[in-house]
């Protein structure tokens, strides 16, 4: 039976991660801050979430993702409930949020529509996690920095060259990089440019960090089969460029970042696929010379946002 609420639940005083957004540049950089002491010194934040209960709904499937958040919220001292399935197929989406709000204290959503995690997170008055949407990846984002930063030892001045479909990936990359002093530049295939919004928005963000942010390579529209580079032929040619870009930067320092890859596009490719957070540093000849893999326990570290309307500190989530 539906809770029987007539308008949308009070917005809490920290809403989520809908969009990359949702974070402030400050908050951005102390959460980074935040992940490292988490990795570090696992056991100081154990009971983190103790007592709290996490709602996972996933309408898209999920290996990585949803591994990773439940061992995360599980190591951080809460539990989790995982529904699979489309949300508000049996009732309406505001219904479903209405009466998760009543059971569990946040909710992480993985959608095929940006809409549905903003719809979420009006009618649940809960802090909402983004998993993936059509829109934006923000997991997959920060994970992606918190790597680079560990390798690198620092983010701002860094270049990184997105090559592949400009989609959801695209957009946190280029709004997360934008804030934090990277170089950020994209290149697709004629017309799977991305947002001209996102871009534009991206190019305000960087005026004010040192970094720049251009739309104009090796990831296929992420939970949208049969579209962007997810064609083999495409793949191809877009490992060629990489590989030939590669050997034309022998000597600098480098490195490959990719989330996946999976499905039967990539069967020809390298199957040892790194996992979470990977790096594989290229040598002139295009080929894995080293990698390194963040375990589960990494994760806790850029999994689940402790909110402070749940926790009173914060962390992240990753990638798929």
């Amino acid at each position: 039976m539906a809770a029987p609420i007539l308008h949308p639940a009070p917005r809490p005083r920290i809403t989520g991660l809908r969009h990359d957004l949702d974070l402030s540049t400050e908050s951005l950089g102390e959460l980074l801050e935040l992940t490292q002491q988490v990795k570090q010194k696992r056991q100081k934040f154990a009971s983190g979430l103790k007592g709290r209960y996490v709602s996972l709904l996933f309408e898209k499937p999920s290996l990585r993702t949803r591994m990773t958040f439940e061992l995360a919220i599980k190591q951080l001292g809460g539990d989790c409930v995982v529904r699979i399935g489309m949300i508000g197929d049996r009732e309406p989406l505001k219904d479903v949020a209405r009466n998760v709000a009543r059971w569990t204290d946040a909710i992480v959503a993985r959608t095929f529509a940006q809409e549905t995690v903003d719809e979420l997170a009006k009618w649940s008055g809960l802090p909402v996690v983004n998993a993936l949407s059509d829109l934006y990846h923000p997991c997959q984002a920060l994970a992606d920095m918190f790597t680079l930063k560990e390798q690198f030892g620092r983010l701002r001045g860094l270049k990184l060259a997105y090559i592949g479909d400009g989609n959801n990936v695209a957009h946190s990359l280029l709004l997360c990089c934008a804030r934090l002093g990277i170089h950020c530049s994209v290149a697709t295939p004629p017309n799977y440019e991305p947002k001209l919004a996102i871009v534009e928005r991206a190019a305000e963000l960087a005026c004010g960090s040192g970094g720049e942010a251009c739309g104009c390579c090796l990831y296929r529209r992420l939970g949208q089969h049969g579209a962007g580079v997810g064609s083999k032929r495409t793949q191809k040619n877009l490992c060629t460029i990489s590989g030939q870009r590669s050997a034309a930067c022998a000597g600098a320092r480098r490195y490959a970042v990719h989330a996946l890859p999976a499905g039967e596009a990539w069967a020809g490719s390298d199957r040892r696929r790194p996992g979470i957070g990977a790096v594989c540093g290229l040598r002139s000849s295009g080929k894995p010379a080293a990698r390194t893999k963040s375990s589960a326990l990494d994760v806790a570290a850029i999994r689940v946002c402790r909110r402070p309307a749940i926790t009173g500190r914060s962390s992240v989530p990753a990638r798929e």
